[in-house]
């Protein structure tokens, strides 16, 4: 059906701030035809407003609808006819926002309202808050905006779901209806609970795997306690023996024996110490001498052990260091023999070093002072060859240049030709006899020719003779003076006296400029680099150096030294030193093996020394004490009268001597901590044990056996579980693959009706095309002649038009289908020339006669001559 639009009032909408009115708007074709600026876009954006705007919202899209400065409710009332019956909007934004609808079924407000006019336009209700104009429905694609004709785009979903069911029945498929999108929304939904979007598993797979997951940890878990609690009674049984030899130890009375005796031992120690404190005190008297004597004789006799024994180290240590003594004194001699040897090879070395040295000395100087007399050869020559060069420069810088000898030569020509001129018009006269006796001019003229080239008068005495030479003569040696004259002066501006001589000249100067190349190559050979003497090249510095000479730069006399020679020589030394280091290195490290070894032996027999010494000092001294000559008679009677007393002191140190109270009670404490240490470890092991004890009846009574059985079978199950997930949504994916394949085969029959519809209006734009559309229904290219273009590389105004076209195609199938059509276009065809604008105009009329059409333009020259129903804003 047609939608056709008869009324449309506007109130604080934008650019229309005042109520203003369109009205007048017919079924055909209608054109507005409005400055720039006068509110024709926002026209057709008051009807989008008006039709898919929900009355209640207040975003951005909305508040863009009040006029800049102003805080007012924007409003619309639009009147159209809907399938031949009249129906009314309106509708007011932001400010006690309200919307009303009145159309057969009555009048509507609110919600209602908005919900009549989404199922009367085939709107998307939850889209209609902003601006997506594919929620707009049909009227989405047919009321385009400036700019949105400008390039060939596909229909909205809600336009190609229409159109799609409108094809159903010519293709004869429903993968591409309806009935395809219920299969594969259900296909899509249980592709969703098993894949992501991009391909991944989630939903159900991801639980199967989860629960598998679980299962397995469970499983594992439950297997880990059983075997956890078998190892618990492995260690009960453990704690349960350990305990058993703990209790033995602990039975075991050893230790308390040994501890008794040990206290038993230290009280006696204690009480040896005061007793034999006390023994000595009371016995001091009657025991003192028997002690004397006694340790008199103990020490003598410890002295004769200590001395023999002595004696016997000290034979021992001398026999083993007579050995080490011959090859000590051997390695000595050796050293000492390889350090004179080096000493001698040292002093050698150094002769042949400073002979070496003073031979490299005297040749540098002899090279020096020979460099030197060279030098003054050289710069004898060099100052001979300047004075030549100076004279040489000095000659050449005389040559006469080119052009001077050729302007001699030219005067020298006129001066011969001139000459010529007055030989050839001139008088000549002859005179023989004496001189001086015919006069000319009056001067006396001697015997000869004569050439006359002017009047003369010839006087014989008294009688006179004038000879007249013709006129020309005359002038001719006016011109021979003149030639004359100029060639004297050119010649002494040149300071020669003819052209010949100037030739010389210049002869003599270009030898000299060859000469002087010549000199500056021998200047320059003779005057080389010397590093004998550190003169580096050219005569500047030559004659520096010699400047610099003295008496200490003469020859040495005699001959060179053999450097050869002394550089063998002082090879040799240096082989020699290498030779005597190593010898004498060698000789020191057998030396210090030898004194390694003699060092033990030598300390022993010391020792062994010091310790006979000692010894025979202590025997010494004791035999000669007093009490020594009578010590065995005045022994045995002393032991007789103290023998109780003595007895007793010996008992006392005995026991002094043989219990050490530390020792004792070290080892009473080691008893001790041994006996603790048992009673802790049997505390921990009773509690380990009864910790198992604990964990066992726990452990035991929870039937972990039968858990861990029961996991196994709930990890199998869920292997199983998740086995089948898998197989399920491996045929999900491959069916939803297989649906998109069979939809995209359907597509392209879906594709060919709508070809076939807009080639009817494009064929007469584009003769003999080929169209080409996407499965969303969108135009992509177009083929002429047999070359493909895309549409986005065609030019701006066959884009356009392509646009326009398409879109007449799309409203000629909806109207067909009953959808409500009317065509709005905003500034349309800017980029069309003039025969395509006529073109295009003819088609929008013929278009017009099956639905409204309506012009938005600017353009008042381009659809003047238009038949249509025109319109003024605001009128």
């Amino acid at each position: 059906m047609s939608l056709r639009l008869r009324r449309i009032a506007l109130d604080g909408f934008r650019k229309f701030r005042t109520p203003t009115v369109i009205d007048g708007l017919t079924d055909g074709l209608n054109i507005i035809i409005e400055d720039n600026e006068a509110g024709k876009s926002t026209l057709l954006e008051a009807l989008r407003a008006a039709f898919f705007v929900r009355h209640n919202t207040k975003n951005q899209l909305a508040q863009s609808y009040v006029p800049h400065g102003e805080a007012v409710g924007p409003k619309i009332e639009v009147s159209f006819e809907a399938g031949g019956a009249p129906w009314s909007v309106s509708k007011r934004f932001l400010r006690s926002a309200t919307v009303e609808v009145v159309g057969p079924q009555g009048r509507a407000t609110g919600e209602d309202a908005e919900v009549r006019l989404n199922t009367l336009l085939g709107s998307v209700k939850h889209n209609s808050r902003g601006g997506d104009v594919a929620s707009y429905g049909a009227l989405g694609l047919l009321w385009v905006a400036q700019t949105e004709a400008l390039a060939v785009s596909a229909p909205g979903q809600i336009v190609r779901d229409s159109v799609t069911s409108t094809l159903e029945a010519e293709v004869g498929s429903i993968m591409g209806g309806s009935a395809y999108k219920k299969v594969r929304a259900r296909v899509e939904d249980q592709y969703g609970a098993y894949w992501t979007p991009t391909g991944q598993k989630r939903g159900r797979q991801t639980e199967a795997r989860e629960r598998l997951e679980s299962a397995e940890v469970a499983a594992r878990q439950a297997a880990e306690r059983l075997i956890a609690l078998e190892q618990t009674f492995a260690d009960l049984e453990n704690a349960r023996a350990r305990l058993k030899l703990i209790d033995r130890e602990i039975a075991d009375n050893t230790d308390a024996e040994t501890r008794q005796a040990l206290v038993v031992s230290l009280e006696v120690a204690r009480a040896a110490v005061q007793i034999l404190a006390t023994r000595r005190a009371e016995q001091e008297a009657a025991s003192a001498k028997v002690t004397r004597l006694e340790e008199l004789q103990r020490r003598h006799q410890a002295a004769i052990s200590v001395r023999d024994k002595a004696q016997q180290a000290l034979d021992r240590a001398r026999e083993r260091r007579k050995d080490v003594a011959e090859r000590l004194e051997e390695g000595r001699q050796r050293l000492a023999q390889a350090r004179s040897s080096l000493e001698s090879a040292r002093d050698e070395r150094h002769s042949a070093k400073a002979a070496l040295n003073a031979a490299e000395q005297l040749l540098t100087v002899r090279r020096r002072a020979s460099a030197s007399v060279a030098a003054r050869a050289r710069h004898t020559e060099l100052l001979a060859l300047e004075a030549e060069h100076r004279s040489a420069k000095a000659t050449a810088s005389t040559a006469i240049p080119a052009n001077s000898i050729e302007q001699l030569e030219v005067l020298e020509r006129a001066v011969a030709e001139a000459r010529a001129v007055v030989n050839a018009g001139a008088t000549r006269v002859a005179l023989s006899g004496p001189d001086g006796v015919v006069m000319a001019d009056g001067e006396p003229i001697t015997a000869g020719e004569r050439t006359l080239t002017r009047p003369t008068t010839f006087s014989f005495g008294e009688s006179h003779l004038t000879v007249t030479p013709p006129s020309s003569a005359e002038s001719a040696e006016e011109v021979l003076a003149a030639a004359k004259r100029k060639m004297s002066a050119a010649l002494g501006e040149l300071g020669v006296h003819d052209i010949a001589d100037a030739r010389i000249r210049n002869e003599k100067a270009r030898d000299a400029a060859a000469e002087i190349r010549t000199l500056e190559a021998r200047i320059k050979a003779g005057t080389p680099v010397d590093p004998a003497i550190d003169l580096v090249a050219g005569p500047e510095a030559l004659k520096l150096y010699v400047a610099g000479l003295d008496d200490a730069d003469a020859p040495v006399p005699g001959s060179d030294p053999d450097l050869l020679s002394l550089t063998e020589f002082l090879e040799r030394a240096e082989d020699a030193f290498a030779m005597a280091e190593g010898i004498q290195q060698s000789a020191l490290d057998a030396l210090r093996r030898i004194e390694e070894e003699d060092a033990p032996l030598a300390a022993a027999e010391a020792g062994a020394s010091s310790d006979l010494g000692n010894a025979l000092q202590q025997i010494e001294a004791i035999e000669g004490h007093p009490e020594y000559p009578t010590l065995e008679r005045d022994l045995a009677p002393a032991r007789q009268r103290a023998a109780e007393s003595a007895v007793k002191l010996e008992d006392a140190e005995r026991n002094a001597t043989a219990h050490d109270p530390a020792a004792i009670t070290k080892k009473i404490e080691v008893i001790d901590a041994r006996s603790r240490t048992a009673g802790e470890t049997r505390n921990r092991l009773l509690t380990d044990i009864a910790r198992l004890e604990n964990t066992i009846e726990i452990e035991g009574g929870a039937g972990l056996a039968h858990r861990a059985a029961a996991a196994q079978e709930e990890a199998e199950a869920a292997r199983a579980a998740y086995d089948r997930v898998t197989v399920e949504a491996d045929t999900l994916k491959l069916l939803r693959e297989t649906l998109d394949e069979a939809h995209d085969e359907t597509s392209a029959q879906f594709v060919g009706p709508v070809a076939k519809r807009a080639k009817r209006h494009i064929e007469r734009l584009l003769p003999d095309c080929e169209l080409h559309f996407a499965e969303d229904l969108g135009l992509v290219s177009v083929s002429r002649g047999g070359v493909t273009e895309d549409c986005e590389h065609l030019s701006r105004g066959t884009q356009e038009q392509l646009a326009v076209l398409t879109r007449i195609a799309f409203a000629d199938m909806l109207l067909a289908q009953g959808r409500p059509v009317s065509l709005i276009l905003d500034d349309p065809l800017v980029y069309s020339d003039d025969g395509r604008l006529d073109l295009m105009i003819e088609i929008l009329a013929e278009a017009a006669t099956r639905m409204q059409v309506i012009l938005l333009t600017c353009r008042d020259r381009a659809f003047r001559h238009v038949s249509a129903n025109r319109i003024v804003l605001g009128a």
